[in-house]
């Protein structure tokens, strides 16, 4: 089997994903390779991405044969995979030009929608991780499977990290779609005796960095490997994510099984993952005044924020891969027969 991502490293989704997708099929007797921009030429500037990687994973296929199956990871890899032999799956993990969209202006999110449908044509078979994401593109016309997001539950490191006595986290890319902006006003106005811990990396890491020097309990960390966010998030009361647009966040479901209570906003895949008040809370985008509500309600309630966070830990029990692992295997075997 051949997979194509834009990445397989950080702590971002798709990489996560692809990286449990190909270590389940390794424990299941398949021999897997993968492409993506850490073997492969990529331009490591903002807006140039994306395109360099089309290009050049394009390029390297033309060497790459005897493949079965070929599993493409969003539209970026597209191209690649149509340039490919073998089966082609190509797995959306979110609404590809509402991404564009929201990052790059109306313009540019025009023309991603006109490749995007193009490019939903070159797959025998499509699969999306949301509902959001499957009503979308089954109302353009294309069938399309929903395999959600996954994460590995007895791989997670076991042991947590508390540094501070009333300590939250935020863990992701730092990027717009992710509400950096809101993260930034929620900062503003947390009371000085909660902590909130900032990791991740991306294109709005300075304005992250800056305003941590400015606040004694605010702490940017920077990236951090799995071994070390595993247990600051489990170490911690609460992981927020203020996300303006989320799929089915693999952040959100390790919380759920450190039982770490979450607060973030009622977008995407959020909806599917959390019921409000029952497995987490739900609170509309931009709202940092009510996040940080929230948050004090919260730290202020353990028995209300032990009740959710173990309702979190039952729902998520169909999130693992040794479910979701076996919905792919299906599909795949499918596509052979």
């Amino acid at each position: 089997m051949l997979i194509i991502s834009p990445t397989q490293s950080g702590i971002g989704g798709i990489a996560q994903h692809v990286r449990g997708l190909s270590s389940f099929l390794k424990k299941h007797g398949h021999k897997v390779e993968i492409i993506s921009s850490e073997n492969t030429f990529t331009i490591p500037l903002k807006g140039l991405r994306n395109p360099s990687f089309m290009i050049s994973s394009f390029l390297k296929t033309k060497f790459k044969k005897g493949y079965d199956i070929v599993h493409a990871h969003n539209i970026p890899s597209a191209l690649a995979m149509k340039n490919s032999q073998g089966k082609k799956i190509l797995s959306l993990h979110g609404i590809f030009s509402k991404q564009i969209d929201k990052l790059h202006g109306k313009t540019t999110g025009a023309l991603s929608e006109l490749y995007e449908k193009d490019a939903l044509t070159w797959a025998d078979v499509i699969t999306v991780i949301s509902k959001e994401a499957f009503d979308h593109y089954s109302n353009l016309g294309f069938k399309v499977h929903q395999v959600p997001n996954a994460i590995d539950m007895n791989l997670l490191p076991k042991n947590e990290e508390r540094i501070y006595k009333k300590q939250i986290i935020f863990a992701g890319r730092l990027s717009k779609e992710k509400g950096i902006d809101t993260l930034l006003e929620i900062a503003k106005s947390l009371p000085n005796d909660i902590h909130l811990i900032i990791l991740g990396s991306g294109p709005e890491e300075d304005k992250i960095k800056d305003y941590s020097k400015s606040k004694e309990n605010i702490h940017y960390m920077g990236y951090q490997p799995k071994e070390k966010t595993i247990p600051l998030i489990r170490g911690s009361d609460i992981l927020i994510q203020p996300s303006l647009i989320e799929g089915i966040s693999s952040t959100i479901l390790e919380a759920m099984v450190c039982k770490t209570a979450i607060i973030t906003t009622n977008v995407g895949g959020n909806k599917e993952i959390i019921e409000n008040g029952k497995t987490g809370i739900l609170v509309e985008p931009g709202k940092s005044k009510e996040i940080v509500e929230k948050i004090s309600y919260l730290i202020n309630n353990e028995k209300v924020k032990e009740s959710i966070t173990a309702e979190a830990l039952k729902t998520v029990q169909k999130y693992d891969w040794s479910h979701v692992g076996k919905l792919y295997l299906n599909i795949y075997e499918s596509l052979l027969n």
